[in-house]
């Protein structure tokens, strides 16, 4: 037992250090019991409401809401499964059932600590490397954004590496069970980007592995390895197989998947994913690379310049107000959040990792950071992206290509630190050949030192181009003294930025030259150095999330307040109603969703088919008609909401097929106004005339020739499922009120109707088409076709009939035994690892016996 609490003592220390680096970064708010506004968080309540609202009522999950983009799977909204339960308990305990905030920085540190032990590190080292990695600003930066399924992602890659790392250092099942649990982890995190950009340092790593083993002569140990990692990974898909295969599903159907109208700008569309410019529309700008050695490099967040204490020492009172408008950030990025910032000295023990670090996993690592940062240019190095795009399977499903820094950000401390383990395991590497840290030095602080004395030799201008074209319509001698102004200002900004990585780097070498000389021993000159990087990262990571940034928890429990207008149409609103909110920004917020149905919301993986009517008529007439609107919404004020003469259909056709029964819009000082739609066409109604077409083009140019009410447009491949024998459409106009659809009774994934049809026809819901809706028409089941580019359609013959739509995917229970199975396979390779270790330990505890 001594032997044993000798073992395991360094790792409990760490571990505790873990916890209180925690817990500090967020005192007090952590202890007082706060929690961060994260405006990610707070939109996907909007969302997910009425999904939880269901559960809380009936105990089942939906698959289905209505709630948003007038309606979409639940698949990548939250998705949950019975199966995932249990590791969402594992997750809970392998972070001590913190705080979850606390918890997300815990979990960096600890997953790092475990792949670097796993390298056979030393504690202390191992520790030192957890904070370079666990406090590199864009993780601290997605926390306080909300982007916590991105957060989860990078808590338990570097884990899984780190059981890998165990299958080819031929400690088999150890690896097997390392790999399975945070494989089974890493996926259900859900974020497929994060997850497959770090395929490419694993491939890098594996090739530096397959490299030693050829030249070793160990091929055989090196496929067991691959074997096991292989084995250990499929334990993971499978626990997850209900995530997989449906998100895989839902790609295909959302703007994710391959478009099937032919573009005019068909250079900007992919062969199976986004369009090029949705891809790239977030690319770090060349020279925005600078932030990985300097944080301000180009500005910081984009926050305004009047909220930065150094910039404002070079303000000028006549340009006050033009502070609080223009933002401290001046990149190619539409706007960010802050830098990518990996730590002044980090980068410089990187540079000296190239020099003293030996063997092919150090051409690896540089490999993988020098194509993450390549790759997070877009486009501005598009033709590196294109050959991505194009050739390489699923890249062109991911936007936001400068996310793909997360790369260089395990990289570049990973190889710094293998150079600290260097250093100390090889002290003669100072003694002899300390040429290398002055080149490492040389390449950092000086030019550090270089940028902070000549800013131009670095950047063109200390401007935006958006900003630039902004100030294009003013007068020379209005806008050069401005824009000389805002550059002295950033050039401050800048300025301090250099020289306050040019010390932390002079100070970091000055500890590597007290170790050399003997002043230093080696731990205390890693504790010393693990200070250093954790005082600089601790300093720039507080600029992005900090205690001003909490409220208390009661605020954020609270229920969402309705609106004056969402109050209205609530207490006005029938079954199956939804509302479109012009008074905001209608495709970027969920807001409206928490109360009632919405046309509009936020969702980067929304239905293809979907994003496509808005680009072609929503959106765009929304723009179009924003005049009329306004126009409008103060006719409706000052005649207290009467509409006499105000035809919505001359606004936006398309909308009443989508059942818009409510329009909110803008009035002045910021009031929204209500306006009853009277010609929504409700939930359902029949039609007696249809077009087939032959491919999306032609559907989707004809939607906007024909009146939704009277007429529908299908392509041909439904043909089959929606034809009415010809001769029973003619029908006088006059008879279509004798038609009557009533929705009877409402659950987002079971919608019942009872329809009365004068002859035979086609029934239109106002419901979004998704493969896996069923209907049955007086108990009997019918196909569901699709018709209006994105509405479900079913034939129906004359009469008075019930219907029903329902949504309960049979695949769940397919690839939830798949789940189950796998779990149980992760359980007996757990086990067997563990009865390996004890018996391996019998033996050594005899002889020490002895």
């Amino acid at each position: 037992m001594k032997i044993l609490l000798k073992r395991i003592l360094p790792d409990v220390v760490a571990i505790l250090v873990f916890v209180v680096l925690a817990w500090a970064y967020f005192v007090p708010a952590a202890i007082e019991g706060r929690v961060l506004f994260q405006h990610d968080v707070s939109a996907g309540q909007g969302m997910g409401q009425e999904q939880q609202e269901y559960r809380d009522r009936t105990g089942e999950v939906t698959r289905w809401t209505n709630s948003v983009f007038s309606g979409m799977p639940t698949y990548q909204i939250a998705p949950t499964y019975d199966s995932a339960t249990m590791m969402h308990y594992v997750s809970r305990t392998l972070g001590l059932w913190q705080p979850v905030n606390v918890w997300f920085i815990f979990a960096y540190l600890l997953g790092f600590y475990i792949l670097l032990r796993a390298f056979s590190f030393r504690w202390h080292l191992a520790v030192l490397g957890s904070i370079l990695w666990a406090f590199s600003s864009y993780f601290l930066i997605i926390i306080a954004a909300g982007h916590l399924w991105k957060v989860l992602a990078l808590c338990y890659l570097p884990p899984l590496i780190g059981g890998i790392v165990l299958a080819y250092r031929g400690r088999y099942l150890p690896a097997l069970a390392v790999v399975g649990i945070y494989s089974a982890l890493e996926i259900s995190a859900n974020h497929v980007q994060m997850t497959y950009y770090f395929l490419i340092p694993i491939v890098a790593m594996v090739i530096a592995w397959l490299v030693d083993a050829i030249r070793q002569k160990t091929l055989r140990q090196f496929g067991i390895a691959t074997a096991v990692c292989v084995l250990g990974a499929l334990i993971g898909v499978g626990l997850n197989a209900s995530n997989l295969y449906h998100t895989w599903e839902y790609s295909k159907e959302s703007m994710r998947g391959k478009s099937e109208l032919v573009k005019a700008d068909s250079a900007n569309q992919t062969a199976t994913g986004l369009d090029r410019d949705y891809i790239t529309q977030w690319s770090y700008g060349i020279d925005e690379t600078w932030t990985l050695l300097i944080p301000n490099a180009k500005g910081g967040a984009s926050v305004p310049l009047s909220r930065c204490e150094t910039a404002m020492k070079k303000a000028e009172p006549q340009y006050a107000q033009v502070y609080n408008s223009i933002g401290q950030y001046w990149g190619d990025q539409p706007g960010t959040s802050g830098p990518v910032y990996v730590g002044a000295m980090v980068m410089m023990l990187f540079l000296l990792g190239l020099l003293v670090v030996r063997g092919p996993m150090k051409w690896a690592l540089l490999a993988a950071t020098v194509l993450s940062i390549m790759l997070s240019w877009g486009h501005n190095f598009m033709w590196l992206t294109n050959v991505f795009i194009d050739y390489v399977p699923m890249y062109a499903k991911f936007r936001t290509v400068s996310s793909i820094l997360v790369v260089a950000e395990f990289t570049i401390p990973l190889l710094a630190i293998l150079a600290m383990r260097e250093l100390v395991e090889r002290p003669e590497i100072l003694r002899r050949q300390m040429w290398k840290v002055y080149v490492a030095l040389g390449l950092t602080a000086g030019v550090s030192a270089l940028m902070a004395i000549a800013p131009d030799m670095f950047f063109s201008s200390l401007m935006a181009k958006a900003e630039l074209q902004m100030l294009s319509s003013w007068s020379p001698e209005q806008a050069q003294p401005l824009i000389a102004n805002i550059e002295e200002m950033r050039k401050a900004m800048l300025t301090a930025d250099c020289w306050r990585s040019f010390w932390i780097i002079i100070i970091g070498t000055a500890l590597l030259l007290m170790y050399k000389i003997g002043k230093l021993r080696a731990a205390v000159m890693v504790c010393l150095m693990a200070v250093l990087c954790l005082v600089d990262l601790w300093m720039v990571d507080k600029r992005y999330l900090n205690d001003d940034m909490f409220q208390n928890k009661s605020v954020q429990d609270r229920p969402k307040q309705k609106t004056p207008a969402i109050e209205f149409i609530t207490a006005d609103k029938k079954l199956g109603d939804r509302v479109l909110n012009l008074a905001g920004n209608t495709w970027n917020e969920n807001e409206t969703s928490y109360h009632v149905h919405s046309i509009g919301g936020y969702h980067p993986a929304k239905l293809r088919r979907y994003q496509e009517l808005i680009d072609a008529y929503i959106g765009s007439l929304q723009a179009r008609d924003s005049r009329e609107i306004q126009r409008l919404a103060g006719a409706i004020v000052q005649s207290q909401g009467e509409l006499d003469g105000v035809n919505m259909d001359s606004i936006a056709p398309i909308l009443s097929m989508l059942n818009a029964a409510y329009v909110i819009m803008p009035a002045q000082g910021g009031a929204q106004v209500p306006i009853s739609n009277p010609h929504a066409m409700g939930p359902a109604w029949m039609v007696y005339d249809i077009d087939f077409v032959d491919n999306a083009n032609e559907e989707l140019s004809t939607l906007g020739k024909i009146n939704p009410r009277q007429k529908a447009v299908a392509d041909r491949k439904f043909e089959k499922t929606l034809t009415v024998d010809s001769g029973q459409w003619t029908v006088d106009s006059g008879q279509w009120t004798v038609d009557t659809a009533v929705m009877t009774a409402y659950e987002p994934n079971h919608l019942c109707y009872d329809i009365t049809a004068e002859r035979d026809g086609i029934l239109v819901f106002s419901e979004i088409y998704y493969p896996g809706w069923e209907a049955t028409v007086d108990g009997e089941p019918v196909e569901v076709g699709r018709v209006n580019y994105v509405l479900r359609a079913i034939r129906l013959s004359k009469g008075t009939h019930k219907v029903e739509l329902t949504f309960y995917p049979k695949t769940v229970t397919t690839t939830e035994t798949i789940a189950w199975i796998s779990l149980a396979l992760l359980i007996v390779a757990i086990a067997a690892a563990c009865l390996k270790s004890r018996l391996q330990r019998k033996p050594a505890s005899a002889d020490n016996n002895q």
